[in-house]
């Protein structure tokens, strides 16, 4: 083996033994965006925090939707046991979601998108894929959006948090 490859695989070696290394701050960053909670917050009656088997005993009791190889729960039901507040005049037209990713990666979803068409009806908080629980790629729960023409913008792995929020008036 020549001089030059023995310094490149030394190199490697190193670099691999320091990034893959168990205390690591970049595979502590990594493992730190993985969610196991999801907080609904905002616009409701009910704030709610919910672990994976929180959402699993809720899709029991409201109905687990399996679709497109996930399963968790319709967002909508989320939000109906969350109970947004109908306090102000209008208040649902001005409603709206925002879905966010430990990572600060955000979708955003109107009340009546949600709850009027179909689309609403295809987004789902998920904490299975194929009958699997997520891995931590998506963090356990992530957030589907299954009906949308264009696949991805509003896949919210590794989702943290639900928000309802108001357009002012």
């Amino acid at each position: 083996m020549n001089v030059g490859r023995l310094i490149a695989y030394c190199a490697l070696a190193a670099w691999a033994a320091i990034v893959l290394a168990p205390g690591n701050a970049l595979a502590q960053e990594r493992k730190s965006m993985v969610t196991t909670r999801v907080e609904v917050t905002g616009e409701v009656g009910r704030k709610l925090s919910l672990s994976v088997e929180d959402l699993r005993g809720l899709a029991q009791r409201r109905g687990q939707v399996a679709a497109g190889g996930y399963g968790g729960i319709r967002l909508t039901d989320l939000l109906e046991e969350a109970d947004i507040r109908r306090d102000e005049r209008y208040a649902l037209r001005r409603t709206y979601v925002v879905a966010t990713a430990s990572d600060g990666y955000h979708a955003v979803f109107s009340w009546g998108e949600l709850f009027n068409t179909p689309v609403g009806r295809e987004v789902l908080v998920a904490f299975e894929r194929d009958g699997s629980p997520l891995r931590e790629g998506e963090g356990r729960i992530a957030l589907v959006s299954l009906a949308d023409e264009r696949i991805g913008p509003r896949h919210v792995k590794w989702l943290s948090r639900i928000d309802v929020r108001r357009v002012p008036e």
